[in-house]
């Protein structure tokens, strides 16, 4: 997915993984960029299973079944149930475990180290009450599923506290946007050269999956199916447009499954996604242009 270069300043920078770009009217100031390396670097201290000081590492080697339950757990947590129920458990934050044994563990060695299983049931696991964030067993908490949307919107926030104006927050592959409608192209999951289509983004968000990002040998790749431990095999990318880049996000995972569209439509938003053979599908009323 790929959007044009605002007529003003943009910002790029490499963080939790990936490349981010922030486009804005005017630059950034020295606060403002401060603002947002805090802001990212909090979330990653936070929710990080490739961090061996972040708070959901401690969950996941027994070092303490509880801590203190960052601002951002209700919200993603919350979100984490409506995608397991319109999911029947596709979609499901204990599959860090899973995603570890295929071979995307934190040191990214992306050797299979066994079997796939599985995740567990995690609201049997899982509590967030109290100020607390609580596992009754040792598991690995993965909030790949919405969690990098959720950053894009914490970082939008953060910028737009410092600038008034048009910004675009683009951290390849989840883009929001406030002010000027952009233009982005849906990149191809086979060929970055080439888009399948292309949508107008206007005061909202827009994520993309696909199964090329993040894939190794015996094709593996990132998007796991938690009710048995093995990468979905009927599509080659998704595309979601919503409110926030959180919901957005959350949408391009659960189109990998059956009730990914109808958890669309409950929330009014429009989607695309293609089949591994080719063919895309798109939602009733989708505003942007597919190419045939």
């Amino acid at each position: 997915m790929t959007a044009p270069t605002a007529t003003g300043s943009t910002w790029t920078f490499d963080a939790i993984g990936t490349t981010w770009a922030i486009d804005t009217a005017m630059p950034l100031s020295s606060v403002a960029r401060d603002a947002v390396a805090s802001v990212i670097d909090r979330f990653d201290g936070e929710w990080s299973r490739f961090r061996d000081d972040s708070l959901v590492s401690a969950l996941a080697v027994g070092r303490s079944a509880s801590v203190p339950a960052p601002a951002d757990t209700d919200a993603m947590l919350s979100l984490y149930d409506e995608l397991d129920a319109a999911t029947a458990g596709a979609v499901n934050p204990l599959v860090g475990d899973a995603l570890a044994r295929a071979g995307y563990d934190a040191r990214l060695t992306l050797v299979p180290s066994g079997a796939p299983e599985p995740a567990p049931r995690w609201r049997e696991l899982v509590t967030w009450e109290n100020g607390r964030l609580t596992v009754t067993r040792p598991s690995t908490i993965d909030v790949g599923a919405l969690g990098k949307g959720r950053l894009v919107d914490l970082v939008l926030d953060a910028v737009r506290r410092h600038l008034d104006g048009d910004v675009v927050v683009d951290a390849s592959g989840d883009l929001a946007v406030r002010g000027a409608p952009v233009r982005v192209a849906l990149e191809h999951p086979h060929d970055a050269t080439r888009a399948i289509g292309v949508v107008t983004v206007t005061d909202g968000a827009l994520c993309a999956s696909a199964i090329n990002r993040r894939a190794w040998g015996g094709g593996l790749h990132h998007v796991l199916d938690a009710r048995t431990g093995v990468p979905v095999r009927a599509y080659a990318g998704t595309w979601a447009l919503a409110d926030t880049a959180m919901r957005a996000d959350a949408l391009a995972t659960a189109l990998f499954f059956d009730g990914g569209p109808e958890l669309a439509a409950s929330w009014n938003a429009e989607w695309v996604r293609m089949h591994t053979d080719g063919r895309v599908e798109w939602s009733r009323g989708f505003a942007g242009e597919i190419f045939s």
